[in-house]
Formats: structure tokens, sequence, C-alpha cells
């Protein structure tokens, strides 16, 4: 099937702009209504002297600021707008440098679950995708989904060989509502690319039409399960990835809206508290994620803490490869390049040659040597320190004034592994608060073999 077009504008866009609009203005709306009742109460509450009154709790949340009543009334409206949205403000989420910190912290909402279409549809798709009934498909199937996600919803099951498994089941009509908002924001992109410089140093039209090309991919079942095992292959590669592993995929009940895979018992990082195991499990997935970025290629391109779990059995597990990255030769000798100075020699003069040989920085514009002295200029004191103190805030804005003042651009090809890296930045203050990684040769013991 060919892939839609991005730049098509018709009557079934227009209206969806009418309906984002409408949902937009009534969320945001009822956001400012709620703060300004409780900024009412809380004058009232100052006249009577009583300070509570005027920070109690309206419905369910308590109220800030009016930023973070705008904020959270924004990402309310992506909830209802849908899966497009909800990627959205998980792009948001994942981004603290290139959005508004009230923005930013609304948008953590996004990264849980959706509400689950209901069973009766995911039993006809089950059994539309793989030609036969339920019953015959599965010893057992819960009709309660373990999870529900903006793309599809996962599902317990037993194979008649009696093993545990699990079914990933696309939500029905998501292809077509997905391509219509991003045809949207693809335009909203281009608009601000020409009048906002921010948009223009932020790649903000590359980003989307990146998120347009992964999220046609991630809607490929096939290829997501085909990209599974090609991760899985990866991490034998070196024969010292014991402590990660991948679900294996069961191929005779896969379809075009359906994924069966091996079931895995565990947690998600995100429900862990801090200790020797968790670590070591933060520190093998680091390891097993930039081999497979700098040597193999495909990377893993959502790890958030619903995607990494700590197992029973001390594993550290990925799922869902529906988003993934593959970075070319020259990328990854970058990356090579970029790690081998922050924890070898700090020679940053070989990072800003790397980056002026894969066409970040205007070539007529500074020295290799300033640059680099730049940079070290930039890095080396938060280098030392563990990576849960980093600020990714002050790191992101420091290169975008890098960019700004050598005439470069943030390179799309970086952005999903540098999104990455602030997920794996959050998982390492609450879990490994006192590990650095420039400093931790087992990461990268087979990135350099012979140094």
């Amino acid at each position: 099937m060919p892939r839609p077009s991005l730049t098509r504008i018709g009557p079934a866009e227009v209206a969806r702009v009418i309906v984002v609009v409408v949902v937009l203005a009534g969320c945001l709306s009822a956001a400012f209504a709620r703060w300004a009742a409780a900024a009412a109460l809380a004058r009232w509450g100052r006249r009577l002297g009583t300070r509570r009154l005027g920070t109690r709790r309206l419905g369910t949340r308590r109220l800030g600021t009016r930023t973070e009543a705008l904020a959270d009334g924004t990402v309310n409206a992506f909830a209802h707008l849908g899966p497009t949205f909800v990627k959205l403000g998980q792009l948001i989420a994942s981004s603290p440098g290139l959005f508004p910190d009230a923005l930013s912290t609304a948008a953590l909402r996004c990264l849980h679950d959706m509400p689950p279409f209901p069973a009766a549809l995911v039993r006809r798709r089950v059994e539309r995708d793989l030609g036969a009934p339920i019953e015959l498909l599965f010893r057992s199937f819960d009709d309660v989904p373990l999870a529900a996600a903006s793309i599809a919803q996962v599902h317990a099951c037993v194979l008649p060989d009696g093993r545990d498994a699990v079914v990933k089941v696309r939500r029905p009509r998501i292809a077509r509502r997905m391509v219509t908002d991003l045809r949207i924001m693809y335009l909203l992109a281009r608009i601000l690319d020409r009048r906002v410089e921010l948009a223009r140093l932020s790649s903000l039209v590359e980003v989307i039409e990146r998120l347009f090309e992964t999220t046609c991919r991630e809607l490929n079942f096939a290829r997501e399960a085909y990209q599974q095992e090609r991760f899985a292959g990866s991490l034998g590669a070196f024969g010292d990835n014991e402590g990660v592993t991948v679900p294996t995929v069961y191929w005779s009940h896969c379809g075009p809206a359906t994924i069966c895979m091996q079931r895995l018992r565990g947690t998600p990082l995100s429900e862990l508290a801090g200790g020797p195991d968790t670590e070591l499990a933060v520190r093998r997935g680091v390891k097993a994620w930039l081999e497979a970025a700098v040597v193999h290629g495909p990377f893993h391109g959502d790890v958030h803490a619903g995607n990494l779990w700590l197992l029973d059995d001390g594993r550290l597990a990925y799922l869902d490869f529906g988003i993934m990255g593959e970075l070319g030769p020259q990328w990854r000798e970058l990356l090579k390049d970029m790690l081998y100075t922050v924890m070898v020699d700090r020679d940053f003069g070989r990072i800003a040659r790397g980056l002026r040989r894969c066409g970040v920085l205007d070539p007529a514009v500074g020295g290799d040597a300033q640059i680099g002295w730049v940079l070290a200029a930039m890095f080396n004191p938060v280098l030392d320190s563990p990576i849960s103190r980093m600020d990714s805030r002050s790191i992101t804005d420091m290169l975008l004034g890098l960019a700004r003042q050598y005439a470069g651009t943030a390179p799309p090809e970086l952005a999903l592994f540098a999104k990455q890296l602030l997920y794996f930045e959050r998982y390492s203050a609450a879990l490994a608060p006192d590990w650095v990684l420039a400093k931790d040769e087992f990461v990268v013991r087979n990135l350099f073999p012979t140094d």
C-alpha cells in the first residue's frame, strides 16, 4: 500500500481543523475558568484571613499558576483529540529543553495509558486478521487489556500449545485519523518555520516529517515485528548482553493489525525504587542501546518507562518496537567520535570536524578549533557529574545557542537519538542517582574494543 501524502489538504483536513480549534478553545477556556475560580478563592481567603481557602482543591486537581492551568488545558485537549495529539504530547514531554516547563510537565500525562477500545472490536479484528475464531486460535484470551496506548492495546492470551503470550491489536480506523492530524501539524510547522527562529533551529518541520514517517512505520505491524527480531539479534552480537532481553515474536499468530509475542513478567522502570539491582539494569540497558545505535544502526526509538521493564528474573526487557531509529554509517561515526571524546580524551575538535562532515555546521563559519573550544567550555563542567544531575534544558539551550552562533541547525537524524537520552536521564535520576555515564567504561566496552 503506497504511503499517503503529507502535504495534501482536503475536506477531511479542513473539517478536522475546525474540530481541533473547537476542542482546544473549549479545554483552554475550561482550564482558565478553573484557574480564575481558584484565584478568586485565594483573594477571598486572604481577606478573611484564611489562606487555606484559596489553596483548596477544585475537582480532583490542585491548580497552580495561570500558565500551569493553560498547559494542563492544552494536554486535556490532546487527550480529547486522540492518538496523534497524544503522540505530540509525548514528544513535548520528552523534549523539555525545547518547550516551556509548564507544558513539558503537563504533557507527562501523555505517557500514561489511553482508554481502551471495546473487547468486541478487539475480537473481530483478531479473527479477521488471523482467519479463525478466537476459541480456535487461543487456549484462552483475556478481554481486559493489560495496557492501552495511542495506536494499539495489548491483551494476555495462552497459545494452543500452552505458551503464555500477549497480542498487540491496532485501534480501528486509526491510520486515516493520524494521517489527517499530521497533515494539519505539518502545515502549522511550515508556517512557524518561516516566522519563529526557535522552530527553525529545532528543525520543527523535519520533526513532523520524522513523526509522519515513524507513524506510518508504527502502523505497519509486520515491520514492527521484524524490527523487534532484528533488535533482539543485535543483543547477542558481542555475547555479553545476557542481562537484556526482547520478547520472542510468534509469527503464526501475527497479522496486518496484530502482533503476538512471548509474555514477560516484571515491573516498569517508572514503578521501581533505586538500588544496586536497578542501577545495574539501567547501565545494562544503556550499554545495549548504545551498541545498537552506534555499531548496528537500528535502535529503539521510544524508551519511555512503559517500554523498559525489570523482569522478575533480574533481566531488563525492551518492549514495543513500533518506533525505531536507524543511523547511517556517517552518523554512527559521529556518535562514536562524541562518545570517545567525552569518555577518553576530551578532544572536542574531533566533534566539530564530525559535525561539519555531516553537514550540521556551515563550512564557512568558524574553525574546528574554535568550535571545539566552545563545545569544551559548554560540556566539560557537566560531563563529570552524575547523569541524574545534568540539566537537559540548559544543555539544549546551549546547543541552540551554538547553532545560532555558527549558522547551524539541529540535525533531524539525531533528534530521535537525543530524545531517548532524555528518557535515560530520568531513569538514572530515580534509579541510579550517582551513576556517571562519562566515566563508565562498561557501557562502551564494545564500542572501542582496541582502546
